[in-house]
C-alpha cells in the first residue's frame, strides 16, 4: 500500500558497533535532506544507538538511545559486519520493539541478519548481499532467502542486496512516501539510476559497460523518447541492427532484465510522473505512455505500483510538480 508523507515523518537509522559505515551513509544522504523545491516536509532523521559507537573507522555519538526506535515511523538497520556472531541483544529487541509499535522496518545488505534474529522475517520473503545468502539461509531456516533480487517489499518490512542495491531501496521508500519526480531528484543529485526494480538481479555474468560506451548507449534513449509507439522486442531489435535473440542478451548485460519489462518499467515510471503533474485522464496517459487503453495502464500500474493510477494521482497529485531540469532517463 502506499503510504502518505504524514506517516513516515521520522527515519530512525539504527546503529551500533560493528555497522558497515557505507550503507550508513546511503540511508543518511537520501533521507537527512529532501531535494530542493520540495513541498512536502522533509524526514526527521535521527541516529540511534546504544551510545558512541564505531562504524568502520569512524567513531559516531547517535541522537538517541535505541529506546528511541519504537517511536519513529520508519526504522532503517544498516549492513551488519560480522554475520559470523550474533546481532547485540538490544539491537535486536529494539528493532522487534519498533515494529510492534507500528513501524516500518528495513534491512540494508546484511542487516537482514538483525531483522532475522528479531523474528521480523520469519515466513516472508527476505533478501540480503547474495555471498552471504546461504548463512542467513542456514541460520533462520523460517525466512524464505531470495539470493537474486535487489530487494524485497513486505510492506512494513522491506530487506535490500548489498551497497548499491542499498541505495535502490531508500529511493524506493522516497517513492512510495514522495512520489517519483521527488525520487528522480535525489537520484540526479546522487548521480545513480532513478529507479531499478526490487525484482532486478543482484548481479550479471558480464560486467555492465560504462553507461556512454555499452551496446545499448543510443537504443535505451532512443525508446524512452518514442514510450507512446506500441514498440516491440522486433522493434527494438531492428533499431540496435542486431538479432532479437541478441539484444536479449544486451539487455540482460546492461539493464539486469529483458527488453519487454524494461519497456513496461519505462511506461509505468513515466505514467507516475504524468499522474504526479498533469492533469491529463488515465486515457490519454495510457496513450501517451505506450498502454493503449485505461484498462491496461490500470491492470499494469496496479500490479506494480501496488494501487490504482487514480488513488496513485489523490497521494501525490498536491505535491510539488518537476522542475525543468527533470529527465525521463531511468535506462537502469
Amino acid at each position: 500500500m502506499t503510504r502518505t508523507i504524514t506517516d513516515v515523518s521520522t527515519v530512525a537509522l539504527a546503529v551500533t558497533d560493528g555497522m558497515l559505515h557505507f550503507e550508513l551513509s546511503v540511508a543518511y544522504e537520501v533521507f537527512g535532506a529532501g531535494p530542493a523545491g520540495v513541498a512536502d516536509a522533509w524526514y526527521d532523521t535521527v541516529l540511534c544507538g546504544p551510545g558512541a559507537v564505531q562504524v568502520g573507522r569512524f567513531r559516531l555519538d547517535p541522537d538517541h538511545g535505541l529506546d528511541r526506535l519504537p517511536r519513529a515511523d520508519t526504522v532503517i538497520v544498516p549492513g551488519w559486519a560480522d554475520v559470523d556472531e550474533d546481532p547485540p541483544a538490544d539491537l535486536v529487541d529494539a528493532v522487534r520493539a519498533a515494529h510492534e509499535a507500528g513501524a516500518r522496518v528495513a534491512s540494508l545488505c546484511t542487516g537482514a541478519f538483525v531483522l532475522a534474529a528479531a523474528g521480523l522475517l520469519n515466513g516472508r520473503r527476505a533478501t540480503t548481499h547474495w555471498a552471504h545468502a546461504g548463512d542467513l539461509r542456514a541460520r533462520f531456516p523460517q525466512v524464505e532467502v531470495d539470493p537474486d533480487v535487489l530487494y524485497v517489499d513486505s510492506g512494513s518490512v522491506l530487506t535490500s542486496a548489498g551497497k548499491a542495491a542499498a541505495m535502490d531501496l531508500c529511493l524506493h521508500l522516497v517513492r512510495l512516501d514522495h512520489g517519483s519526480s521527488t525520487s528522480n531528484a535525489i537520484a540526479r543529485r546522487l548521480v545513480v539510476p532513478p529507479h531499478r526494480a526490487g525484482g532486478q538481479a543482484q548481479f550479471v555474468t558480464t560486467p555492465v559497460p560504462a553507461r556512454d560506451n555499452h551496446p545499448l548507449a543510443e537504443l535505451l534513449p532512443w525508446a524512452i523518447e518514442r514510450l507512446d509507439h506500441p514498440l516491440t522486442v522486433e522493434d527494438l531489435a531492428r533499431q540496435a541492427r542486431m538479432s532479437s535473440r541478441n539484444l536479449g542478451r544486451h539487455f540482460r548485460s546492461v539493464t539486469g532484465t529483458t527488453p519487454l519489462q524494461w519497456l513496461l518499467t519505462q511506461r509505468i515510471r513515466h505514467a507516475q510522473e504524468l499522474l504526479e503533474a498533469t492533469d491529463d485522464s488515465v486515457d490519454a496517459i495510457a496513450a501517451a505512455t505506450g498502454m493503449g487503453t485505461a484498462t491496461t495502464l490500470r491492470r499494469h500500474f496496479n500490479r506494480t505500483v501496488g494501487v490504482p493510477p487514480d488513488t496513485y494521482r489523490r497521494t501525490f497529485r498536491s505535491r510539488a510538480r518537476p522542475g525543468p531540469n527533470d529527465s525521463r532517463q531511468h535506462y537502469a
